[in-house]
């Protein structure tokens, strides 16, 4: 979609297959566009769940769709994109949620609340979040619940009936935990010290890593490794939420967490040690967390300080925690950790004990001065 000085929308000049297919919506309505929507589409149990689901039958084609809401087929495209979708041509396979919702993107753009571009990127923020969120559900959680309960009932005849009893649950649920992750994410940018933090933040990054994973891809069975990453995941992610950080994402044998200040992400790599440690089934823990600016986008952290992190992770002895020297400083001013070897010896009650170590080269970010961090008294 175009605007011109004033901001009103301009719809772009529509293709020959734009002007077909509208053709024959004006001939006889949004019925007479009857293609198929990929393999899927024929079966009746599938278009069943997708109405249950989506509130509402195929009605419009993406033209007609786009048309119905007032934006271009560009923009509507680009939305539809973002959104993780793949291209449909002109198969009749939208609702009218489909068009409300590209009304509203659309209108926050008209209305000056939105860039086209940012639009696009609330489109791509959601879309993958929202992806992998339903991945989960299906192949974890509905997967064990259609079990069949009773000889001679199949898995899709007790999928119809349990996705109705659940949706409007589940729905209402998201949209709880959503507004409460909106509240608190609002909450730590408002409290920034400035408006270049609002966006650029000095944040503490940590990444703990298992060690050895590869060669446990080879010992282990699928199964057994799906469960060791899901108790990995779990743990640290509830670790990581209970000490006040933030889990920014998971990758099999490795999680990214940041947190507001140093003593945070400090304690959360140590109870990550000292919890799995203690589990026999899990194997060594390394962890790195380093300090200073992070640029963040879409959910993501970015920067030279989150390449650090990573860096001291990779270096850093097993079951242990290596911090950057921007942290170490931060961990002396908070008072959790004493700022030299001649306070260490004094009973301050500080929370962590820092030991330097040699200054090593590391690829890409020059000469580091890791410390190795502890318990006080530990």
């Amino acid at each position: 979609m175009t605007t011109d000085g004033g901001g009103t929308s301009r719809a772009v000049e529509a293709t020959g297959e734009e002007k077909a297919a509208r053709g024959a919506a004006e001939e006889g309505g949004p019925q007479e566009v009857e293609e198929d929507f990929g393999e899927e589409g024929g079966d009746p149990l599938a278009l069943r769940l997708e109405a249950l689901i989506l509130g509402a039958e195929r009605r419009y084609t993406p033209f007609q769709a786009a048309r119905a809401a007032g934006v271009s087929m560009d923009l509507a495209s680009r939305f539809w994109r973002a959104m993780g979708f793949a291209d449909i041509g002109q198969a009749k396979a939208l609702t009218e949620a489909d068009v409300l919702a590209l009304r509203r993107l659309a209108g926050l753009v008209e209305a000056g609340l939105l860039s086209e571009p940012m639009a696009v990127q609330v489109a791509r923020s959601t879309g993958q979040t929202t992806a992998r969120l339903a991945d989960w559900q299906i192949d974890s959680f509905l997967e064990g619940l259609t079990e069949p309960q009773e000889p001679g009932m199949t898995r899709t005849e007790i999928t119809y009936p349990l996705v109705e009893l659940l949706l409007p649950e589940l729905e209402e649920f998201l949209i709880y935990v959503w507004r409460r992750q909106l509240a608190a994410a609002t909450g730590r940018v408002v409290q920034a010290a400035d408006d270049a933090e609002m966006v650029d933040r000095r944040l503490a990054v940590g990444f703990a890593d298992l060690v050895g994973f590869t060669r446990l891809t080879r010992r282990l069975e699928e199964e057994e490794l799906g469960e060791l990453v899901e108790a990995f995941e779990t743990t640290a992610a509830d670790l990581v939420a209970a000490h006040g950080g933030r889990l920014i994402k998971t990758l099999g044998d490795e999680v990214l967490y940041a947190a507001d200040d140093a003593g945070t992400a400090a304690e959360i790599g140590l109870r990550l040690i000292e919890t799995l440690t203690n589990d026999e089934t899990m194997p060594e823990l390394r962890v790195g967390i380093a300090f200073g600016t992070v640029t963040t986008r879409m959910g993501d952290v970015f920067g030279t300080t989150v390449n650090l992190a990573s860096r001291l992770t990779s270096i850093a002895p097993k079951d242990a925690v290596l911090v950057d020297g921007a942290l170490a400083e931060e961990l002396a001013r908070s008072g959790d950790a004493p700022k030299s070897e001649a306070e260490a010896t004094e009973e301050n009650g500080y929370r962590f004990a820092l030991q330097p170590m040699w200054q090593r080269p590391v690829r890409g970010l020059g000469v580091v001065e890791p410390w190795l961090l502890s318990r006080r008294g530990g």
